[in-house]
């Protein structure tokens, strides 16, 4: 393999070597729950982090380490940790970073169940979360107070194709001394690679695009390398001494000469170790395998989704469509900048005839799968307003994105024909 491997080099090889014991070339389910010592003294330092190392699969195993050695490639990061899903990835970022009483600045712009976990769930940790319009990054500016640590936003916005103006929001964190979070999840790093934009923390829903195949769970947490975490007391976890680990300070044992992986280490010898979200072997395994054909996947998707875009735009019983793919979009420009290769597979319409014709719409197609799940290979589709916020008001749902009229689909790797086909005879039933 070359110094600088591409991108669909590293899917394939990223984080994987032949199995030590037997040579297997595919990186083994490591189904085990503890690891044998080689004597008292390497256990010593295990536990010290003093030696990187296996000692339960609640913190480290083989399987769950490849996983997140390609996921850090990908993403031209120095460390991830994989969860046990995309919540569990930002509850474990966001307990590293805050305290009682720290705020958060995020995109209203998010996917539905990250809006719930910041607003509701959040709370009951004292951390509070304002919800603020991306659309123009000075709103980040102006809402920022001394208790915010963190701004937190997707590069590509679930579910109506937003993008974000990841550089612009980048630079208004680091002028406060604060953190950049960046969900990557619809755009995975063969779209759009935040880092390189300013991001100092990603995290990935790996049940969605990168996986794949919508068959398991996952989450991941990568770490820039790039944040001084010692420029400020802003992060105490990072900078005061801990006290399960004997006074070490995390910034300094795992700064720049360690690669400045003091998050990502702080995440799992703190966060993941006493509140446990792990991920298990046999889902690290098949999320690596998915994620060997994602840079296929994912030209194929976007290519797809841009088709059914221009057919949807064109169609006399579509009011709108919001999809960055379309030179009208007002988030064109934004997209050819941070997504050259592709807007992503997820996109809203607005069907004429409101709830009931969007209903009817679902219930009438065939190739596309009704359900509430984004980033499968097959074709998805759903009606938010009569599922997943139905618990709104109607002007609820509309302030959310969800009105009666809108209908989100994810679109899969099939023939493009056969998808447009598809919803053409369902809007033929209107």
């Amino acid at each position: 393999m070359s110094d600088t491997p591409h991108f669909s080099t590293l899917a394939v090889h990223a984080g994987q070597q032949a199995d030590p014991a037997t040579g297997a070339c595919a990186t083994p389910i490591y189904q085990t729950a503890s690891f044998e010592f080689q004597d008292s003294d390497h256990a010593a330092r295990l536990f010290n982090l003093q030696e990187f190392g296996n000692i339960y699969s609640r913190l480290t195993n083989p399987t769950v380490g490849a996983l997140e050695a390609r996921v850090a490639a990908l993403e031209g990061a120095p460390a991830a940790l994989a969860v046990a899903s995309g919540h569990a990835a930002q509850f474990i970022v966001f307990h590293t970073l805050l305290s009682s009483g720290d705020e958060i600045l995020a995109s209203n712009k998010l996917y539905g169940g990250s809006v719930t976990q910041l607003s509701q769930s959040f709370k009951k940790m004292g951390w509070g979360a304002t919800f603020i319009d991306p659309t123009d990054p000075e709103n980040f500016r102006k809402a920022l107070n001394d208790n915010v640590k963190a701004i937190f936003i997707e590069s590509l916005a679930n579910p109506g194709g937003i993008v974000t103006d990841i550089e612009a929001i980048a630079q208004i964190a680091h002028d406060a001394g604060i953190v950049l979070v960046v969900d990557n999840t619809l755009a995975t790093p063969y779209l759009c690679r935040p880092i390189e934009f300013g991001a100092d923390i990603v995290v990935h829903s790996l049940t969605k695009f990168m996986g794949g195949q919508g068959n398991s769970l996952g989450g991941i947490i990568v770490d820039s390398g790039k944040f001084d975490w010692s420029a400020s007391d802003k992060y105490p976890t990072l900078t005061m001494e801990n006290a399960s680990y004997h006074g070490m300070v995390f910034a300094d044992v795992f700064g720049p000469e360690m690669g400045n992986i003091a998050f990502a280490i702080a995440c799992r010898a703190l966060g993941l170790r006493d509140l446990g979200p792990c991920l298990s072997p046999m889902n690290a395994f098949l999320l690596m395998n998915g994620i060997e054909t994602l840079p296929l996947r994912m030209e194929k998707h976007c290519q797809n989704a841009q088709a059914v875009a221009e057919y949807l735009q064109a169609h006399d019983k579509i009011e709108w469509v919001s999809y960055a793919g379309l030179s009208d979009s007002p988030y064109y420009n934004l997209a050819q900048k941070y997504m050259p290769k592709g807007a992503g597979a997820v996109m809203t319409f607005g069907v004429k005839g409101g709830y009931d014709a969007g209903v009817q719409i679902v219930n009438k197609v065939g190739l596309f799968k009704h359900l509430a799940n984004v980033g499968d290979t097959r074709s998805l589709i759903i009606h938010p307003a009569s599922t997943t916020h139905r618990q709104l008001s109607e002007a609820e749902q509309i302030k959310a994105g969800a009105g009666p009229d809108v209908i989100r689909l994810s679109i899969g790797i099939e023939d493009h024909g056969d998808i447009i086909a598809d919803l053409d005879q369902a809007l033929e039933t209107l």
